[in-house]
């Protein structure tokens, strides 16, 4: 693991997908933070994103990294390697913002982005070009009462629901009827929201049975449209306290995620605070001098 925000040529070669799913990498937005990777995207791209991948007609996974999967992802092999998969990965954390600011990144606040700072546009998009959205998730119920409320105001998007409660396992009867009833549809989005870790480690397990689609892990998204969770202001998202509202609204599960895992971090934070320092007195990582690959400092375009 480096210790910096690069991307070496010997990172490429280890992460590298089979070629039943190539991946396009994403360089000039892409940087090295608290042990991963992330992109520094706006809405607006993580949508342009996503209409070059249907215009093309390939598969294509979006994900998005908050401090609770920062937490899982140390612990839970098969996070790491769903992200390894991943073609785009939002920041879904205005705390990571802020400390990407602390290590010389160029980020900003619009650089915080999931499916509630984009939905409007990608619902829009989605009425306008008549896409075929399956969703996946969700308590039995929930995802029929989002789509038919999403369908309300977008009548010619195509939505798909499926709940959540189903045996996944490989192999499974249950999981097979999905992706023949997936396969069927021919989205051209996937929406999982089954929760971390189950919706990354789903979505890994079948990602080769899937149809060729964008793939979103996208939490209690359908939840939110179906009106049982209610989110919180974006405003709060911005300032960085998201976390208290839902904390409030959900103590009991909450609580280690939000008040306990954030403290794991540290020595992540420490280890990349040390190395902004050896790039802010001119001393360049290792592995940049043993690669000639330049640090990303941050979105440039």
């Amino acid at each position: 693991m480096v210790d910096s925000p690069f991307i070496s040529p010997a990172h490429e070669r280890r992460s590298a997908p089979r070629p039943q799913f190539r991946k396009r990498r994403r360089r000039r937005e892409r940087v090295h933070m608290l042990g991963q990777l992330v992109d520094l995207v706006k809405p607006e791209e993580v949508l342009h994103h996503v209409q070059t991948a249907v215009a093309e007609g390939r598969k294509t996974i979006v994900a998005n990294h908050n401090l609770h999967s920062l937490y899982l992802i140390q612990k839970n092999p098969e996070m790491r390697a769903f992200y390894a998969q991943a073609e785009m990965v939002e920041v879904d954390s205005t705390p990571m913002i802020w400390f990407s600011r602390t290590l010389g990144l160029h980020s900003r606040g619009f650089h915080r982005c999931t499916y509630l700072d984009w939905r409007d546009h990608f619902w829009s998009v989605a009425n306008r070009k008549k896409w075929r959205i399956a969703y996946v998730g969700g308590e039995p119920g929930v995802s029929e009462t989002a789509a038919e409320r999403l369908n309300a105001v977008y009548p010619h998007a195509r939505i798909l629901p499926r709940h959540g409660f189903f045996d996944a396992s490989a192999g499974s009867a249950d999981n097979a009827a999905l992706i023949a009833d997936l396969i069927a549809f021919k989205p051209e989005i996937l929406f999982v929201g089954m929760g971390m870790p189950r919706q990354e480690a789903w979505i890994l397990r079948n990602l080769e049975l899937l149809p060729n689609c964008v793939i979103f892990s996208v939490g209690a998204a359908f939840d939110y449209e179906a009106g049982t969770q209610k989110p919180a202001p974006r405003w709060m998202g911005r300032a960085g306290v998201e976390w208290a509202y839902r904390l409030v609204q959900d103590p009991k599960r909450l609580f280690r995620r939000y008040c306990v895992e954030p403290w794991t971090l540290i020595p992540l934070a420490i280890s990349d605070i040390r190395a902004a320092r050896r790039r802010k007195a001119g001393l360049a990582p290792k592995a940049a001098r043993e690669f000639g690959a330049p640090p990303v400092t941050g979105y440039h375009r």
